[in-house]
């Protein structure tokens, strides 16, 4: 009920603004209460709002003014508190369906730049050679210098078979690079899966959309009936979170009942959260090892941090990327939408992730920093994480699967954090073993 009001009164809001801009006004009348600050700033935004729309050099659509100012205002907040005007809005619910018309890749920005967090695999960007980092300067031959989130996926984004190029810079590269990309149907099956040594499980969530839960458990169920696995090496690199409700199920899967999973925290009563494992599907058997780098984010840190703090998993690979914030999705009057940032979240034994990140249990680099060759300024800027991002609140690798969806699979051989892992698992029933092993000296007394 309470949430309800919150979104009505939001909506009220927004509709209040709407229908300000649409008053005439006479610019002269300075005659508002004092008392009322909030009533007093609305009255200067109808003032600019009026003398925009008569006296600019060019005639401008009254919408596109309100639209703008929105934008502007959302701006001064967090970097995931956006607007999404209708069109976007529709985009991004289909998108938490798993299927677009795009060309796979997660943005943020960073410094005022638009900056790529994760290329999803097997998707037009991770084919081009798309990689973690990249800063898109252009799309099709315009600067992004202070673009959106929102229009910037709003040009991404278009039908299949339609091309658009994107100028990058990457460390490395001597100038800028324009890549063109053909779009595609991005048809994201969240989990994937297959197994080392016919007893090593794997699985990979890409993201966490609402297929997730039951894609995890349909690709558990088959690893433990067809190989009877001994470990499991659940991958959440590069992923760059999704539905906060998927992620919590994602862990329940690993937990006994009644084990408290993340909690939140905001300014309201209603966006203080708990959620506690119910354990009615566990695969609890087996040890389990989380790779995480720092293009895992949101829902990919609660997993990690649910299971760290719990002791079901050892986290391994490099600190995530450190949003630690809870984006309300708002339907709006005139069918566009607000996503905003309205709560914090927490690991089970009060960790707050935001702009810290989780932190592995044993760091292990794919690709080591040679400190020789990097100076302070490219060494920060290796990684992309929320702590980089203006306003926050205080790379491509390779497909691990045949397309055939073949379970069995190798080690690549650049996959670093994949082969400690899969050694700690093969290791873990050996050490076992030995540790329920008399010594020899206990041996002798009994």
């Amino acid at each position: 009920m309470k949430k309800a009001k919150f979104f009505n009164n939001i909506i009220i809001l927004a509709a209040l603004v709407v229908l300000i801009s649409f008053v005439t006004i006479n610019i002269r009348d300075k005659n508002v209460s004092a008392r009322d600050t909030a009533y007093e700033k609305l009255q200067v935004f109808t003032e600019v709002l009026s003398l925009v729309e008569k006296d600019y050099v060019e005639e401008v659509k009254n919408e596109e003014l309100v639209q703008g100012a929105i934008k502007g205002m959302l701006k001064t907040l967090d970097p995931h508190s956006a607007y999404m005007t209708p069109e976007v809005f529709r985009e991004m619910q289909v998108e938490t369906e798993g299927e677009f018309g795009g060309l796979g890749i997660e943005i943020t920005i960073k410094d005022e730049q638009l900056t790529v967090v994760a290329p999803i695999d097997d998707t037009p960007a991770s084919k081009e050679g798309i990689e973690a980092g990249d800063i898109i300067v252009k799309i099709n031959g315009e600067p992004t210098k202070n673009i959106s989130i929102m229009d910037a996926v709003k040009k991404l984004r278009g039908k299949r078979g339609t091309k658009v190029t994107i100028t990058i810079v990457r460390e490395g590269l001597a100038k800028p690079k324009d890549i063109t990309i053909t779009r595609d149907i991005i048809k994201v099956k969240s989990v994937r899966k297959g197994v080392f040594d016919k007893k090593i499980g794997y699985v990979r969530i890409r993201n966490f959309q609402k297929t997730t839960d039951s894609e995890l458990e349909e690709a558990l169920s088959e690893l433990e009936t067809k190989y009877s696995i001994q470990g499991l090496v659940l991958d959440l690199r590069n992923n760059p979170g999704g539905l906060l409700q998927q992620a919590v199920a994602v862990s329940d899967r690993f937990l006994e009942g009644g084990q408290l999973i993340v909690y939140t925290k905001g300014r309201k009563e209603d966006q203080n959260m708990r959620f506690v494992s119910d354990a009615k599907k566990s695969h609890l058997k087996y040890p389990v090892v989380v790779l995480v780098n720092s293009g895992s984010a949101s829902a990919s840190e609660i997993v990690a941090g649910s299971l760290q703090d719990l002791e079901r998993a050892v986290i391994m690979g490099t600190v995530t990327f450190g949003k630690g914030s809870v984006q309300t999705v708002i339907p709006l009057s005139d069918g566009s939408g607000l996503r905003l940032t309205t709560a914090r979240y927490y690991t089970p034994k009060g960790r707050l992730i935001q702009n810290k990140g989780i932190v592995p249990d044993i760091v292990v680099e794919n690709k080591p920093i040679k400190s020789a060759k990097l100076t302070e300024a490219e060494k920060k800027a290796h990684a992309v994480r929320e702590k980089d991002l203006k306003n926050h609140l205080k790379g491509n690798e390779k497909s691990l699967q045949n397309k055939n969806e073949k379970m069995a699979m190798e080690i690549p051989k650049d996959d670093i954090q994949m082969e400690r892992a899969v050694s700690l698992l093969k290791g873990w029933k050996i050490f076992k073993e030995t540790m329920k092993m008399p010594s020899k000296t206990e041996a002798q007394t009994q």
